[in-house]
């Protein structure tokens, strides 16, 4: 297709990647409020009970910055480094 200044239209490749939303499943939760003590989120059912939800992974990450030598000398300059843990 041809636009009114000359261009011609393509289709964005990302909307090849498109398909439907998975089926969904309805979580047996009514309300979640924050626990004080932990600051988790506690999930409850339509009658107050704690429902488990499941488990998540966590992950931490430290990174190092790079430096250089007050007086710009390249020698003496350290790499930047980055760790990761995840559970």
């Amino acid at each position: 297709m041809t636009t009114a200044t000359g261009l011609t239209a393509t289709r964005p490749w990302g909307a090849s990647r498109l398909a439907p939303y998975p089926t969904t499943v309805r979580l047996p939760h009514a309300a979640v409020e924050v626990d004080p003590d932990t600051q988790l989120g506690v999930f409850r059912d339509c009658h107050g009970q704690v429902v488990e939800m499941g488990k998540h992974g966590t992950g931490t990450g430290t990174e190092t910055n790079v430096t250089t030598s007050s007086d710009n000398q390249t020698g003496n300059d350290q790499g930047k480094d980055q760790e990761n843990d995840q559970d």
